[in-house]
Formats: C-alpha cells, sequence, structure tokens
C-alpha cells in the first residue's frame, strides 16, 4: 500500500525526450544516427514551434529535431543561440491532473501537439514539454535512455530548487545534494522517483575558470545539457571515432569504461553525458545500484 501511495503522488514519471533546434533534418537526422543510432519515427509539423519536427527513437526514449519553417520559437533559438537544445521533455501520468497543478502554483503553459509546453520565465527559464506517460520498447542501439536534464545557474540552487519543488509537483526529500569540484559546481538533484534515474540537475556555477561558469555569466539560469545510459559504451566511443567527432573520457584508466560527455559539436550543438549501466548511482544517493565492471 505505502509503494502505492507513493507512486500515485508522482507528478513527473519520465525524462522522455529532447528537442533540438536544428537547421536541417537531414543532416541533424544523420549526426544522431551516426553517433547514437537513433532511429526515425516519423515527421510532422508543430504549429507552436513553427518548425518540422523529426522525431527519432534514441533507446527507450526519443530526440525531436525541429527545423523551423519561418519565424516562431524555433527560428529564434537558432537566431540567438544557434541549433542546440531548445526543450528538455518529461511525462507525467495524466496531464490534465498535472495541467491543473501547473495552474493551481503559477506555472503558465500552452497547449500544442498533444502535450504541455511550459513558460520558461516561471521557472527560472527552464524551457519543459511535458507529455503523457508512454513508455516505449526500446529502440535498437547502444542507448538504453535519457535520464537527466541539466540547469546550469546564476540564481541560488536553493531557491530554484524550491520553484520546482512547488511548480513542478517534485518531492524535496527525494533530492540528492551535489558537489563537483571537477567542474566547479554545487547544487542537488531532483529526483523523480527514488528507484529510478530520473532527475532535472540543478548546478549552481559560477567560476570562469570552468565551462559551466562561463555558461551562467553568458545565459544566467538555462538548459545546459542532458545524459543518457548505454549498455554499450564502446559502441558509442567506436561510433565516435569512426566520424571523428570529439568528446571527453570520464576517467583516465587505459580504456574508458565509464563514460564520457559528447562535445556539442558532434549532435548540433547539444552536450551529452554518457554513462554507463547503473554508473550514475554512485551519485546519486544509491551506491549499492552501482554495478561492478567484469574484470578485463
Amino acid at each position: 500500500m505505502r509503494a502505492h501511495l507513493q507512486k500515485a503522488c508522482l507528478m513527473l514519471d519520465y525524462v522522455d525526450r529532447i528537442l533540438v533546434a536544428v537547421r536541417s533534418l537531414d543532416a541533424a537526422e544523420r549526426n544522431y544516427s551516426n553517433i547514437l543510432a537513433a532511429r526515425r519515427i516519423e515527421d510532422f509539423e508543430s504549429q507552436w514551434l513553427n518548425a518540422r519536427v523529426r522525431r527519432m527513437q534514441l533507446g527507450a526514449t526519443q530526440v525531436e529535431l525541429c527545423e523551423p519553417r519561418g519565424d516562431g520559437i524555433a527560428q529564434k533559438h537558432l537566431d540567438q543561440w544557434g541549433e542546440g537544445l531548445m526543450y528538455g521533455g518529461v511525462s507525467t501520468p495524466d496531464l490534465d491532473v498535472f495541467a491543473r497543478h501547473l495552474e493551481a502554483h503559477q506555472v503558465r503553459f500552452t497547449e500544442a501537439d498533444g502535450r504541455l509546453y511550459l513558460e520558461p520565465s516561471d521557472l527560472h527559464n527552464m524551457p519543459l514539454v511535458v507529455s503523457k506517460t508512454a513508455r516505449n520498447a526500446r529502440g535498437e542501439g547502444p542507448v538504453e535512455f535519457l535520464y537527466e536534464l541539466t540547469m546550469v545557474l546564476n540564481s541560488s540552487w536553493q531557491d530554484v530548487a524550491a520553484r520546482y519543488t512547488n511548480g513542478l509537483g517534485l518531492q524535496p526529500e527525494r533530492n540528492v545534494g551535489i558537489t563537483f569540484e571537477r567542474f566547479g559546481y554545487v547544487g542537488t538533484l531532483m529526483m523523480f522517483d527514488p528507484d529510478r534515474l530520473d532527475r532535472i540537475e540543478l548546478s549552481e556555477a559560477h567560476d570562469p575558470a570552468f565551462p559551466m561558469g562561463r555558461f551562467s555569466a553568458k545565459r544566467g539560469d538555462a538548459l545546459y545539457m542532458c545524459y543518457v545510459q548505454t549498455d554499450d559504451l564502446a559502441d558509442v566511443i567506436s561510433r565516435l571515432e569512426k566520424h571523428g567527432q570529439r568528446y571527453t573520457r570520464r576517467t583516465q584508466t587505459p580504456v574508458e569504461r565509464d563514460g564520457l560527455w559528447i562535445h556539442p559539436s558532434a549532435l548540433n550543438g547539444v552536450l551529452i553525458g554518457v554513462s554507463r549501466h547503473s554508473l550514475a548511482w554512485q551519485w546519486s544517493g544509491r551506491h549499492d545500484r552501482v554495478q561492478a565492471l567484469e574484470e578485463q
């Protein structure tokens, strides 16, 4: 009964997609296919974004490539920031219930394309699109699923966390504090469900010696990157190297087996972190869930 009640109170279920502003659907599709083995599902037109959208399977989740048809949200993103991460996507069990929660907590939204586009200025500039939960079978390729949307903050992470707790219905007792000296930030992981990795990361960064600090100085509070989990990191590395794309290793071991960060130049301006199966639990409050690597 307790588990049932816990699940019933979930407002957000999964990180289920990213929306990427691109100049050419075909060129972007090649990149995501070559590097992450994403596969086309369908094309459609979004009046709200004023864009042609190509939806692609990315593990059990999706990436939507958005090419502007003229002035509008997608074109504005290209004009202001170039190609890159335009929206993060999450899912909820019941869109109507979630919409009522948003209205009650002063988060404006637009209903379009069968989902809710939330007003970024009501959420410290987080561009979020919310769909009804519909878990898909995993597609082919090395990616298991998306699990994190990362906000880099110039604001206090505590203030942003309080707003997301209220506005998005996230549960503060599930948050996991984080400090990464390697990247010069402090913050928290706002976990959707303690039994899954899906979350929004809040990373407060100010030091200009680090990329995240420079990003926050330029953009303020903004969506920075996303993370995927893989059960075949060697394949991801092979694909990157085959196509001459840049990445940063997680470790200094002779062979990288834990993870990496794909440079934005490889995937139309999107910085994507890649972690091996279960490793993210190491910094997500559950060390016991990390599966040890087999000896080589």
